[in-house]
């Protein structure tokens, strides 16, 4: 029996090419994901090593000048020029295009880490992991699932000195005193690192990727991760200012969804977002200001945690707070009594069900009082579905206080909710906190919202059709509609690309 060949491509990263070619191997469980380079004869690879240490020496990199993206894009224009000039001197008789491609590969081993580089550019993969040197990488597949690579590092130090690398950068260290790390590439990308004998098989190295684009209510609607009703429902919600918490397993897209629905905030409202690696990305016209933690130092010093980042943030006058994730009891404290004092407030959760996300909020370690919770409206819940490789709105379900001057207990009344058999996301009953609550504080009746909706449902729908995916042309849309609603809905009417 044969292989066979599910997916091929070709990438070009730094001016190195590569072709990716996925193949259903009849000796694999699952289908290997073979990265083919260009061939390096042995005398030239014993040029580039030559050149590589006399760049490192000569360049002096320090890891500060690789902390953002700008300032590693001025150090890869530095280090091409000199590669550039060395390989004319050490190998005249390469072509230009050689040259770059040799220039590339050189920039990927001194500055990045080596072929991973070229994983970490591939739109289609969404984790990237190393279980130890004497095994394959592995790469999480967006459409695929889990695949088994064709690349190997070459021995344990190697795994240790990616991972030292990027902690370098970020300012921590992984030893065998601190055997454990996370941290982020200057991309945005999430680094987890653990070193042996924690991890008892070798030295370990988990990459999750940053999205390259945002991910748009356009695409999960596109995708059918959520329906065109849900999508205008919460557009309402967020208008007018209802907190929600964003639910959902490891990996189910909870901030990828809390990132599409922030498209919805007006612009006339300060934004501030808190979170331990940046991952929330905004429109560029809004008004938001980005906040992220940070580890302490090899000394122990410098710590800022969430919890300093929320009781700062509540001294810049925000309209809404944006919280990476609820974790302890502290923040979540902090947090609903930003809710209980006129702010709005977003966060994600980790938890399969509203119920079980109301259980954790409400139990040990997290334990808010029935009073401060009562002040959350929505719980969202996000789902994957591994077997099918698809993510979904599991449900939406709203907070009913049983007691509304007392806070005695909470109810939840799902509002929608996927049903797997028909993959669809159905309506199963009416909201009735969330629409008592914009009805008392917009003075809006039953029938000004359902008009509303059918009209944010006509934009959303006209999103997709004319594939407006764009972060910040989605969030031009949306504010346009909020200044001159008439005038948005008379061009989408017309069918008119803006």
């Amino acid at each position: 029996m044969s292989s066979e060949i599910i997916d091929q491509y070709k990438l070009v990263i730094d001016d190195v090419p590569a072709t990716v070619k996925i193949v259903r191997d009849p000796n694999e469980f699952v289908p290997v994901y073979h990265l083919i380079f260009p061939r390096i004869e042995t005398a030239t690879q014993v040029a580039l090593e030559s050149i590589r240490e006399k760049m490192l020496t000569e360049m002096e990199i320090e890891p500060e000048e690789i902390l953002s993206l700008k300032e590693l894009e001025k150090l890869k224009v530095e280090f091409r020029e000199k590669t550039i000039k060395m390989l004319k001197e050490e190998l005249p008789h390469l072509t230009e295009v050689n040259r770059k491609i040799l220039s590339g590969i050189l920039m990927h081993q001194s500055l990045g880490l080596g072929p991973i580089e070229i994983l970490l550019q591939d739109r289609n993969l969404e984790e990237i992991v190393i279980n130890n040197s004497k095994t394959p990488l592995w790469v999480y597949h967006i459409k695929l699932g889990w695949l088994k690579t064709n690349i190997t590092v070459k021995d344990e130090n190697q795994i240790y000195n990616y991972a030292a690398s990027i902690g370098r950068r970020v300012g921590t260290q992984i030893t065998n005193l601190n055997p454990l790390m996370d941290a982020y590439l200057t991309s945005g990308d999430r680094a987890n690192a653990t070193l042996f004998p924690i991890s008892s098989t070798g030295n370990t190295l988990t990459i999750r990727k940053f999205a390259r684009r945002p991910w748009t209510i356009t695409d999960f609607i596109e995708m059918g991760t959520l329906s065109s009703d849900l999508a205008a429902f919460l557009w309402l919600a967020i208008q007018y200012e209802i907190n929600v918490v964003v639910a959902g397993g490891t990996a189910s897209g909870k901030t990828s969804i809390l990132n599409a629905l922030t498209c919805f905030i007006p612009p006339n409202h300060r934004i501030i977002s808190i979170e331990d690696t940046r991952e929330i990305q905004l429109p560029k016209f809004l008004h938001w200001v980005p906040l992220t933690t940070r580890p302490p130092n090899p000394e122990g010093k410098g710590k800022v945690t969430m919890l300093d980042l929320l009781v700062n943030s509540l001294r810049m006058r925000p309209d809404r707070i944006i919280v990476g994730e609820i974790r302890r009891g502290k923040e979540a404290q902090v947090l609903f009594e930003a809710i209980n004092t006129g702010h709005s407030v977003y966060s994600t959760l980790h938890a399969n069900t509203a119920e079980e996300a109301y259980r954790r909020l409400v139990n040990p370690p997290i334990d808010i009082p029935p009073a401060l919770l009562g002040s959350l409206q929505l719980i969202l819940v996000m789902h994957r579905d591994r077997r099918r490789g698809i993510r979904r709105v599991l449900e939406i379900a709203e907070l009913i206080p049983t007691s509304a001057l007392k806070a005695m207990g909470i109810e939840l009344n799902t509002i929608f909710r996927w049903i797997s058999s028909e993959d669809k996301i159905t309506q199963i009953s009416n909201s009735y906190r969330t629409m008592n609550d914009i009805k008392l504080y917009s003075g809006m009746s039953d029938d000004d919202i359902e008009k509303d909706i059918m009209e944010k449902k006509e934009i959303l729908n006209w999103f997709v059709k004319n594939k407006v995916k764009d972060i910040h042309k989605v969030g031009r849309i949306v504010s346009e509609y909020y200044r001159n609603k008439e005038e948005v809905l008379r061009k989408v009417r017309k069918g008119k690309k803006k």
